[in-house]
């Protein structure tokens, strides 16, 4: 039987040359002169029968290194964590996998009240007063936080730490460029943002200082001495937060961070290659009018009835163009919605726990280290991840040490020429003790 994998018929075939007027493939083409037309024969293989193409997809996956079989110290924004089972089960169903936007409340409420949740969670992670339904990714959500602070403050300068991902930093320079604002950078000091320089920098034209925390070498930011800077005079402080690390650690919004953003991958949602993943957003009451994306809110019907519809768009969509904050339209729904059973599922406790294990684990592994005689960069505290100098090119260590089994760390040689030779090591809770022991040993001896 010839399964082929796009079944057109040459019936079909006919049947559609004959409902739109023309006898031939060659004759739908005549208005293209044939001079320019291609003649010869297409240096592509043959078309393969459904069964052969499946075979063969199948075999090229095969050749990919997967997390399902190969342990990996891999972190620098996306981590590896505990998936409840419960989560794809959910987020699989037709009512939510192939939800849009919820504009209809009276057919939405499921999708609606998911949002609300999430948002809900958010806002008990961080410290804020409200969260939005969700944002593309961490590094879009922090780019926008800026935009936010420079059109709040009227100000056109932002200071970022250079020990936010560089990826976001990345981001955040595209979207001043064409606002025209100023992004100066701040370099960091022993792993953390350098205080001096940024008192230094800091000034009357300052919209918002941007930092991480953990930032993107694992270290904690000293946010109550950066808050203080900040306040000075009328910047704005945006935090960036892995949000399972606010399972354990005091909360940005706690040290008066105005925004905190970040991404949600730790909660719930795979690897999946770098995305789609979905960033969070959350601020004061205060700017609450300003938020980019959506907002769902919790009402009550006119029989009393707890309902929840969308509010508060400041998109140029829903309310006069001049007027609007942003123009991200869509939110990672589904993503959230991954988010929020994951946390549901997990609980309270159930996050504190995970993120306990990232620190104990990471501190074990560092411990290990040491007694290998492998120099840790820094000196500072740590959720789950750390820097290592290996002391000679990481692409080389890591290939080998995937010949070993293992998927090793981030280079940071990538980003900054003055860190050729370190790698980012992130430990979470799937790592085993035994894998942990073993992937020191390889190292050790590699180095």
């Amino acid at each position: 039987m010839n399964h082929r994998y796009l079944p057109m018929t040459d019936a079909d075939q006919k049947e559609m040359l004959e409902t739109i007027g023309v006898k031939s493939i060659e004759e739908l083409f005549s208005d293209i002169p044939s001079d320019i037309r291609f003649k010869g024969e297409m240096n592509v293989k043959e078309a393969l029968k459904e069964p052969e193409l499946i075979s063969y997809f199948r075999e090229l996956a095969e050749k990919n290194v997967s997390l399902k079989q190969t342990p990996s110290f891999l972190g620098a924004g996306v981590y590896e964590h505990y998936i409840p089972s419960i989560v794809d089960h959910v987020i699989s169903r037709s009512e939510f996998y192939t939800a849009y936007t919820p504009y209809q409340p009276e057919i939405s409420q499921g999708e609606l009240q998911a949002i609300f949740e999430f948002q809900t969670m958010i806002c008990e992670l961080t410290g804020m007063d409200l969260a939005n339904s969700s944002m593309y990714d961490g590094p879009t959500a922090l780019a926008e936080a800026a935009m936010l602070s420079a059109g709040q403050t009227k100000k056109k300068t932002i200071l970022v730490s250079k020990a936010v991902h560089p990826e976001a930093r990345a981001v955040l320079q595209t979207n001043a460029t064409g606002q025209r604002l100023n992004v100066i950078e701040i370099d960091t000091a022993n792993g953390v943002t350098d205080l001096k320089q940024l008192q230094e920098v800091y000034g009357e034209d300052t919209a918002c200082v941007v930092v991480q925390h953990p930032n993107f070498y694992g270290n904690l930011e000293p946010l109550a001495k950066l808050e203080e800077i900040t306040h000075s005079s009328k910047a704005m402080f945006v935090v960036s937060s892995n949000p399972l690390a606010l399972g354990l650690l005091k909360p940005p919004g706690e040290f008066g961070a105005d925004i905190v953003v970040g991404d949600a991958q730790p909660f719930g949602i795979a690897t999946q290659f770098g995305g789609p993943h979905c960033g969070y957003f959350a601020t004061t009451k205060k700017l609450m009018r300003k938020v980019p994306g959506r907002l769902v809110g919790q009402t009550t019907d006119e029989h009393g009835q707890r309902g929840f519809v969308l509010t508060l768009q400041a998109r140029e969509q829903h309310i006069r163009r001049e007027k609007a904050t942003s123009n991200i339209c869509s939110n990672q729904a589904l993503n959230a919605l991954a988010a929020s059973v994951a946390m549901s599922a997990i609980g309270k406790k159930g996050v504190k726990e995970m993120a306990y294990q990232n620190v104990q684990k990471a501190a074990y592994m560092k411990k290990q280290l040491k007694a290998y005689g492998v120099e840790i960069v820094f000196v500072q505290p740590t959720f789950n991840e750390f820097v290592i100098n290996v002391k000679r090119p990481v692409s080389e260590v890591n290939e080998l040490l995937l010949a070993k089994g293992f998927i090793g760390g981030y280079d940071l040689g990538r980003d900054d020429d003055s860190l050729k030779g370190q790698m980012l090591v992130a430990v979470t809770e799937v790592r085993t003790k035994a894998e942990i022991d073993t992937f020191v040993k390889e190292l050790g001896a590699l180095l």
